[in-house]
C-alpha cells in the first residue's frame, strides 16, 4: 500500500502556486473604490478582491486558499488575489490595511485571532470596501458579512459519537487551536457540553494549544506520552493536531488503538480514518466555502445582495464512509488517484 504521504498530493505544490504573495508586501494596482458608504461599490467590469488567508502552513487554510483562487475562475468580472498571513496578527493586520490602501473593491478575511483582527476589518468596511470574513466569521463588526461553518455543531457531531466509543473510566488529551479562535473556543465548549459533562468518568491528563499546527501537536503528544503510560484518546480542536498527535505514538506499541477526533474532514484525515489510524472527524468543506465567499462577494458587488451571512454544513466522516470523501479529494487533485 503506497504510504499516506506519497497518497496526498502536497498543497504545498498546488497551494504554494496559489498563494504566491509574501510577508507584508503591498500589492500595486489601479486604485478601483472612492471610499464612502460600506458596500457602495461601483457597477464595473471587473472587481479586484483580496483574500488575506490565515496561514499556509496550516492544511485547511492552505486548501481553502486554493480553492478560492480556483473559483474565482468561474467569474469574468472577479480577480483574486491571495495573501498568506503565516499566522501572525501583526501581519495579517498589516494586509488588511494594504488591502484598504490599495482600494480593493472587496477583502475576504480568514481572521488569525478575531479580537485582534476586529478594529481593522472594521476600518475595512469604514472605508467603503465590501468586506467578508470567512472560517472564522468576526462577530462585533457594524456592516460586515459573513461565510463559515457553525464550529459549534462540527465539534459536537463529533463528540457524540465519542460518547459511546469512549471506554469508561478512559484517559484522554486535548488539542486546543489559538487563543481567542472563534472556531476552536467553540468546538471545545461543543466537547464540554456534549461529553465531558455527560462522561464525568473520563479524566483529562493533559491539555494544550497547539495552535492548528501539526508539529505543535506532536512535540506535546511526545511528552504527554512519556509522563502518561494511558492515553486511551486524542481529542483535537482540528484535523492537522490530531494527525501531529498520532505521528508521535505511531511507533510506541503502548499506544496502538488510540481513538483520535478532529474537525475539517482534511484528505490526511481521511485516508487515516480509512486506515483506522484516526477515529472520525466532521468536514469543513473548503470547496463549499470557496463557493459561497466567492458568490457572496460577486453578489454584494453587483447589487444582488445587500447583507450575506451563510454557514455550510458539518457531516460527520467515520470509516463507513470516508471513501466517499476520498473520492471527493481525488475529484479535486489533492489525494492521488
Amino acid at each position: 500500500m503506497k504510504s499516506l504521504t506519497r497518497r496526498i498530493i502536497a498543497l504545498t505544490a498546488a497551494t504554494a502556486a496559489a498563494i504566491s504573495l509574501a510577508g507584508c508586501a503591498v500589492t500595486t494596482g489601479n486604485p478601483t473604490n472612492d471610499g464612502g458608504d460600506a458596500g457602495a461599490t461601483e457597477q464595473k467590469d471587473e472587481y479586484r478582491v483580496a483574500y488575506i488567508a490565515r496561514a499556509q502552513a496550516d492544511s485547511f487554510a492552505a486548501w481553502l486558499a486554493n480553492e478560492m483562487k480556483l473559483e474565482a475562475e468561474n467569474y469574468d468580472d472577479i480577480t483574486i488575489e491571495v495573501f498568506d498571513g503565516q499566522a501572525d496578527d501583526e501581519i495579517e493586520n498589516k494586509m488588511i490595511e494594504n488591502a484598504i490602501a490599495n482600494q480593493f473593491d472587496a477583502v475576504i478575511i480568514q481572521a488569525n485571532n478575531a479580537a485582534a483582527q476586529l478594529p481593522y476589518i472594521q476600518q475595512a468596511i469604514d472605508a467603503g470596501i465590501t468586506t467578508i470574513t470567512t472560517n472564522p466569521r468576526v462577530e462585533g463588526l457594524e456592516g460586515g458579512n459573513s461565510v463559515d461553518a457553525d464550529p459549534y455543531k462540527q465539534g459536537a457531531v463529533v463528540a457524540e459519537l465519542a460518547l459511546d466509543q469512549i471506554p469508561e473510566d478512559a484517559k484522554v488529551v486535548v488539542l486546543n487551536g489559538p487563543a481567542g479562535n472563534f472556531h476552536s473556543t467553540a468546538r471545545r465548549d461543543a466537547w464540554q457540553t456534549e461529553f465531558f459533562d455527560k462522561r464525568d468518568d473520563v479524566e483529562i491528563v493533559a491539555e494544550d494549544i497547539a495552535n492548528w499546527n501539526k508539529d505543535e501537536a506532536m512535540t506535546l503528544m511526545e511528552d504527554w506520552a512519556l509522563a502518561n503510560d494511558e492515553i486511551d484518546a486524542i481529542i483535537s480542536m482540528n484535523d492537522n493536531m490530531a494527525a501531529g498527535a498520532l505521528e508521535a505514538v505511531k511507533s510506541k506499541s503502548d499506544f496502538d488503538g488510540i481513538l483520535s477526533y478532529g474537525v475539517d474532514g482534511t484528505p490526511e484525515a481521511v485516508l487515516l480514518i480509512q486506515d483506522g489510524l484516526m477515529t472520525a472527524t466532521s468536514l469543513q468543506n473548503a470547496r463549499e466555502l470557496a463557493e459561497l465567499n466567492l458568490k457572496a462577494v460577486h453578489d454584494l458587488l453587483t447589487g444582488a445582495e445587500d447583507e450575506v451571512n451563510v454557514d455550510i454544513g458539518n457531516p460527520l466522516i467515520t470509516e463507513d464512509n470516508a471513501q466517499e470523501y476520498i473520492d471527493l479529494y481525488k475529484e479535486a487533485g489533492l489525494i492521488e488517484k
